[in-house]
């Protein structure tokens, strides 16, 4: 059993809200649920859409077909029409869409009119909507009475009292007079507790349990829900939250809170990392830990500021000047992005280095269910040299030479050694140096000695499906979810697996799992990436040799869908 319901209208209409309670309503009675949303930079008007895919079974994708359409605005009904299944439902207000519709598919619940008949505000029609819905599906309405307390809970008894009457009222319409619509069949569910999270959450999340006391940035979309999320917990947990006038100055404060001796994190996307690229560098030469987390949109420049991309693999692997090492991980769901966030405030602190957790609008702001997140599996160590440990050492240099390239890193005005750090090259003492022979130490150390123990550091890419395939689909990213379920749909026909990478850099190598025999005994390999000139196939062919037969690439903005998918999938092999 599964039902894709999509909510339609214009920014304003309080779609989110809508789509938002209504996910999290089929979360708490127990269904499997991934939602995501398409909407338009402007903070009202313009066309958008929230769509909740929920079922009895695991899921991890969008589809392209919808079950119930709700319509705030007839332009909703003229885009999305076309998507709806045979026996799909589109629900709506002739008064809001200024138009009645006859066809026996729709649904006119006179939400305005019950409203002004009950002298309520009027945003509360959106109470109503929900309601119906829930009728609709022959649903419980007390489990989204809660949720609606959740929701508003900073509103008066009286507002929330009002709301889950307006619930009600819709719920009771569509009874009174659909019942004969009233035909979705869904099966008993437990309701067990369960985790409805999207990848800013989960990134921010990770974050806090990783002991991050520290996060600047500048809100950009689509990375300002890290920012939100951790403000929101702040206090609780002792966390510094600056919004900085820019990136650069973001950047900067960051770098500033790790040299005094906290973990510290910084958020932005494409534009904004591009204003970071001289602080990641002063980051590599003073080797100072920093978690940056880069959630994509489509550019260049402004490009589709509330649209998705994998459009900056490449600059994030290369940008900045000259060499240092650095981390780059690519979570592919809200899951992942949890537990590689958690390993990347651990590899920056241990290595000294920045650490980037590379994501989209996609993973952003796409929500998953899952049952728990296993705090057994975090990683949690204190690198810095504190206390007695740095009171006792007599002759501290913060660059000194070793065996792994990790110099010893104290916390400046802690005791009574000098912490000397400075973004030209220096000496071990941290003072500047112009002589060849210790810069060529320096690189060395930062560099070429740190390199191979990262790269021991990284996990293989997942290979999921078929063990020995005639097909391979190797995608990286958020591309995570809709790739393994295309290729579920067509395992029943086909040869075929997938292989998913979530580590990008260093490359993870073959010592674990050699994936290139893998990948070099099949008959066909297609790498799936939501740009336009393949950057993950080309990451692959420069670091292994290896390139893949075919190429699917998307780069409308838009993120893949199951359906289309499998289908391109399918043409191909």
């Amino acid at each position: 059993m599964e039902y894709t319901i999509r909510i339609g209208g214009q920014a304003g209409q309080g779609l989110v809200t809508v789509g938002s309670c209504l996910a999290k309503y089929f979360s708490k009675i127990g269904f499997q649920v991934f939602s995501h949303q398409d909407y338009m930079s402007r903070i009202r008007g313009g066309h958008n859409f929230y769509q909740i895919r929920f079922a009895d079974h695991p899921i991890s994708s969008s589809r392209d077909r919808v079950d119930i359409l709700v319509a705030f605005d007839r332009e909703t009904i003229d885009r999305h029409r076309q998507s709806l299944t045979e026996s799909g439902i589109v629900v709506y207000d002739s008064d809001e869409c200024k138009k009645e519709y006859s066809d026996q598919e729709f649904l006119n619940i006179p939400a305005i009119a019950i409203i002004e008949e009950m002298g309520v505000h009027r945003v509360m029609a959106n109470s109503l909507i929900m309601g119906a819905v829930l009728g609709l599906m022959g649903l419980d309405l007390e489990p989204f009475n809660e949720i609606i307390g959740d929701f508003i809970h900073k509103k008066t008894d009286e507002v929330i009292k009002t709301n889950t009457q307006m619930a009600q009222k819709g719920f009771d319409h569509v009874v009174e007079n659909f019942s004969d619509k009233c035909s979705f069949e869904l099966p008993e569910t437990q309701k067990t507790k369960q985790l409805l999270i999207n990848g800013n959450l989960a990134i921010g999340l990770g974050a806090l349990v990783s002991g991050c006391k520290f996060y600047a940035a500048y809100p950009m979309t689509p990375s300002t829900g890290i920012m939100n999320y951790l403000a929101s917990k702040a206090e609780k947990h002792r966390i510094v939250i600056e919004q900085a006038e820019d990136e650069i100055s973001a950047i900067n404060m960051t770098l500033g809170a790790s040299f005094g001796g906290v973990r510290a994190m910084t958020g932005t996307s494409g534009g904004g990392f591009a204003l970071m690229t001289e602080g990641l560098s002063l980051a590599g030469i003073t080797e100072t830990p920093v978690v940056i987390a880069e959630v994509q949109r489509p550019g260049p420049a402004t490009g589709l500021p509330t649209r998705t991309e994998q459009g900056d693999l490449n600059f994030v692997l290369y940008g900045g000047h000259g060499e240092f090492p650095r981390v780059v991980f690519t979570p592919g769901t809200p899951e992942q992005a949890f537990y590689l966030t958690n390993k990347a405030f651990h590899l920056a602190e241990k290595y000294q280095i920045p650490v980037i957790i590379q994501s989209d609008q996609y993973l952003a702001d796409s929500e998953w269910t899952f049952n728990k997140f296993d705090t057994e599996r975090l990683l949690w160590e204190d690198f810095r040299l504190r206390g007695d440990e740095l009171e006792k050492t007599d002759d501290y240099q913060r660059y000194a030479f070793t065996d792994s390239g990790i110099s010893p890193l104290a916390i400046p005005g802690s005791s009574k050694n000098l912490v000397v750090v400075d973004s030209d090259e220096h000496d071990e003492d941290g003072h500047i140096i112009e002589d060849a022979e210790t810069r060529n130490k320096m690189v060395h150390k930062r560099y070429l000695l740190k390199y191979p123990h990262l790269q021991k550091e990284i996990s293989p890419p997942a290979l999921y499906g078929d063990q020995n395939p005639e097909n391979i689909l190797v995608c990286f990213g958020s591309c995570f979810g809709v790739v393994k379920e295309a290729m579920e749909k067509l395992a029943g026909d086909h040869s075929l697996a997938m292989l998913h990478f979530s580590e990008v850099y260093p490359f993870p190598s073959t010592d674990e799992f050699d994936y290139l025999e893998l990948l070099s005994a099949a008959r066909q390999t297609i790498c799936i990436e939501n740009n336009a000139t393949g950057q993950f196939a080309r990451l692959l062919r420069a670091e292994t040799g290896f390139n893949c037969h075919a190429a699917i690439n998307k780069y409308d903005g838009r993120p893949f869908t199951m359906d289309s998918l499998a289908g391109e999938i399918n043409e191909h092999i």
